[in-house]
C-alpha cells in the first residue's frame, strides 16, 4: 500500500544572545520570528548554534555578538542559509569597529536590517543583499487620558545607549511643572545610572522609576501615557517606538537613524540626541498645545501600517524561504 507522506518542514534555527530572562529586543525579536515562522518551518531558539546536521537556515540577532555562530556555520555550510539580523549596536558602533562583526556581515547570505535607514550604514557593496524588514506588534486600544497632567514614559533598561541621563536632567529642568509626569521603566543594567535614577525620583517627585516590568505591563502603561520619550543615541529599529504607535500614543524622540528609519524624515517630534532642554520644551509645547499632539497622533498613524503583523510574517517567510 502506497501511503502519502507529508513534505518535512525546513527547521530554522534563531540564535539570540538574549534569552526570555533577559526580556529585551533581542529576546523579544527571537519570540516573535519563531511565531511567525511556526506555521511553515520548525523553529527554536538558542544562544549559540550547536552545530545541529538537520538545520537548514540559521537567524542570528546582532553580528557582533553572534560571531561564534555565523562563523561555525560559514565554515559547515558557507552562506547558505545564513541570515544576519542587524542591530542598532551593529549598525551604528560595531561594523565601524569591531573585526568579528564586520567579518559576519561578509559571510552572511542575506542581511536584514529593523528600518529603512539602516540600509544606509551599511557599506555600498553589502546593500544588494541586505534587506528591510519592520517588526511588528499588536494593535492595542488608545486609553483615555487625563486631562489633569501631561504622563510621559520612557522605556529604556539603565544602559549608556538609552541616554537616560537625558530624561533625568529633564525631570530636573520641569521642577516646577507638577502637571507633568515622568514614568520610566527599565532594568538597573548600568549600577551607576541606576544610582543617579534613584537620586532624580528621590529629587523630583514628578520622576517616577518604575524599575524593570513585565512586557504586558509595559505595554499596559505605554497605553496610559499621553507620550512615549526615546532618548536613544543608537537604536536599529525600537520596539517601543511601534508599541506606542500601535496604540495611539505618539512619539517624542532623539534625532537619530534608528529613529528617523522608524517614524519618517518629516516627523515633528524629533529633539537633538542629549538635549533635555529641547525635550523638556517639547514636552511643555505637549501640555499647551493640542494641535501638536494632533499633529504627532496623525503622523504616527501614518507609519502604523509599517508594523502590521500580516506585513512582517509575510516578508520573514519570503526571506526564509529565498535562502532554502
Amino acid at each position: 500500500m502506497f501511503i502519502a507522506t507529508q513534505p518535512r518542514l525546513p527547521n530554522v534555527v534563531i540564535v539570540s544572545p538574549a534569552l526570555a530572562s533577559a526580556n529585551n529586543g533581542n529576546w523579544q525579536t527571537a519570540k516573535r520570528y519563531a511565531k511567525l515562522l511556526s506555521a511553515v518551518c520548525q523553529v527554536r531558539i538558542v544562544q549559540e548554534w550547536d552545530g545541529g546536521q538537520a538545520d537548514d537556515v540559521l537567524i542570528a540577532l546582532h553580528a557582533r555578538r553572534s560571531y561564534a555562530s555565523i562563523a561555525a556555520w560559514y565554515a559547515a555550510r558557507g552562506a547558505k542559509g545564513l541570515i544576519a539580523v542587524l542591530t542598532g549596536t551593529d549598525l551604528y558602533r560595531d561594523i565601524q569597529q569591531d573585526v568579528q562583526a564586520q567579518q559576519s556581515l561578509v559571510w552572511a547570505g542575506k542581511l536584514i536590517v529593523l528600518q529603512s535607514a539602516g540600509l544606509d550604514a551599511l557599506p555600498p557593496k553589502l546593500r544588494a543583499k541586505a534587506q528591510v524588514l519592520f517588526q511588528s506588534t499588536t494593535t492595542r486600544v488608545t486609553l483615555p487620558k487625563t486631562t489633569r497632567r501631561l504622563r510621559a514614559v520612557m522605556v529604556g533598561h539603565l544602559r549608556t545607549e538609552k541616554s537616560p541621563e537625558t530624561f533625568f536632567q529633564t525631570a530636573a529642568l520641569l521642577a516646577s511643572h507638577r502637571d507633568i509626569e515622568l514614568r520610566h521603566i527599565g532594568g538597573e543594567h548600568d549600577l551607576a545610572l541606576a544610582q543617579q535614577a534613584h537620586e532624580t525620583a528621590a529629587l523630583f517627585p514628578q520622576y517616577q522609576f518604575l524599575g524593570a516590568r513585565s512586557h504586558a505591563q509595559t505595554r499596559r502603561d505605554i497605553q496610559r501615557a499621553h507620550v512615549l520619550v526615546h532618548s536613544s543615541v543608537m537604536e536599529g529599529g525600537a520596539h517601543v517606538i511601534m508599541e506606542a504607535i500601535c496604540s495611539g500614543v505618539p512619539v517624542i524622540a532623539s534625532r537619530i537613524a534608528g529613529n528617523i528609519g522608524m517614524l519618517g524624515e518629516d516627523y515633528a517630534g524629533f529633539f537633538p540626541v542629549g538635549d533635555a532642554q529641547a525635550l523638556a520644551a517639547m514636552l511643555l509645547r505637549l501640555r499647551q498645545e493640542p494641535a501638536f499632539v494632533a499633529k504627532l497622533q496623525a503622523q504616527c498613524a501614518q507609519r502604523a501600517p509599517l508594523f502590521e503583523l500580516a506585513r512582517e510574517r509575510s516578508g520573514l517567510i519570503t526571506i526564509v524561504q529565498s535562502m532554502l
